[in-house]
């Protein structure tokens, strides 16, 4: 399929900048309310919230009604991707710091670069691959602390171990956008994918959902759902959808590589403390890798 250029080409690398400021943004909020709430119950409410407010954009955009979805099958296989990446996403943050679990989102490039070439027929470049294997290595130090030792021992947390089957199914998601599109508008696959995620959180989680005593949390958790329903649910699905109609699937989500440098940024200014040199030494290699395959011409 063929990519955009000139100014289309340059919004959809800009797209994926905020994309990547709101996500690593959620990592810290979401960590402060992870505590208080079940993984798929808050999740649900953000969808609840998310849908309704992608449906009035819809209605803005089509002059006052919802086109009826063509092909369900197509949503059901993304929300059940994106279902799975925000749950294990709040799984892994019970279990795993910001700055950690942000580092194995960045190892999404590296999985998108593969799925794009089994559902799109993608082959990165030579030099796409090497600055995600670069990028990849400044990831794992960020995982480990900069400790060597843990490196070489090779023992990943938990935490990090279930956020990246979440992580594998994002990656599987940007490609699978452009595949399965039919040329709809952006906000009306958009809020069809969150109807369908939605739906895959309900089923999964509805035990939970209907446990939980909703009259009696904290301010920070409808914080956190509030942000991730508007800001990450409905903003960063259209934003990735919007950039991966332009760019190849490995560089839509070549920006996650800013997740650590952010998180860390972002931790900082909470008072959560600031990571040590090596650690940040390994997030802005991430950046480096951005830059290179940001740089690169499209494979």
């Amino acid at each position: 399929m063929a990519h955009a250029t000139g100014r289309r080409k340059l919004v959809g690398h800009l797209a994926m900048v905020l994309f990547a400021a709101l996500v690593s943004a959620s990592y810290s909020i979401g960590a402060l309310a992870a505590p208080l709430i079940g993984p798929a119950a808050i999740n649900a409410m953000r969808f609840v919230i998310g849908i309704a407010t992608m449906g009035a954009a819809v209605m803005i955009v089509t002059g006052g009604h919802i086109p009826k979805p063509r092909a369900s099958w197509r949503y059901l296989i993304l929300g059940s991707l994106m279902a799975t990446f925000f749950v294990t996403m709040f799984m892994a943050l019970r279990l795993t710091d910001p700055v950690s679990a942000g580092a194995v989102f960045t190892l999404m490039p590296l999985m998108a670069s593969f799925f794009g070439w089994v559902f799109l027929g993608e082959v990165p470049r030579g030099v796409v691959l090497a600055s995600l294997a670069f990028a990849g290595l400044g990831s794992i130090w960020v995982i480990f602390n900069g400790d060597v030792a843990a490196i070489l021992a090779f023992q990943i947390g938990q935490g990090e171990l279930i956020f990246l089957i979440g992580v594998a199914a994002h990656a599987a998601y940007a490609p699978l956008v452009r595949r399965l599109n039919r040329g709809e508008h952006t906000a009306v696959f958009t809020f069809w994918t969150l109807v369908s995620i939605g739906l895959c959180l309900a089923v999964y989680g509805a035990g939970e959902i209907v446990e939980t005593d909703w009259t009696s949390l904290p301010p920070i958790v409808w914080i956190a759902i509030f942000y991730l329903a508007i800001v990450t649910g409905a903003g960063t699905t259209f934003l990735v959808q919007f950039a991966a109609m332009r760019l190849p699937a490995s560089k839509v989500l070549a920006y996650t590589y800013l997740s650590p440098t952010l998180i860390i940024l972002y931790e900082g200014l909470l008072g959560h403390g600031w990571a040590s040199p090596a650690v940040l030494a390994g997030a802005l290699v991430t950046v480096l890798g951005l830059v290179v395959m940001a740089a690169s011409r499209d494979s």
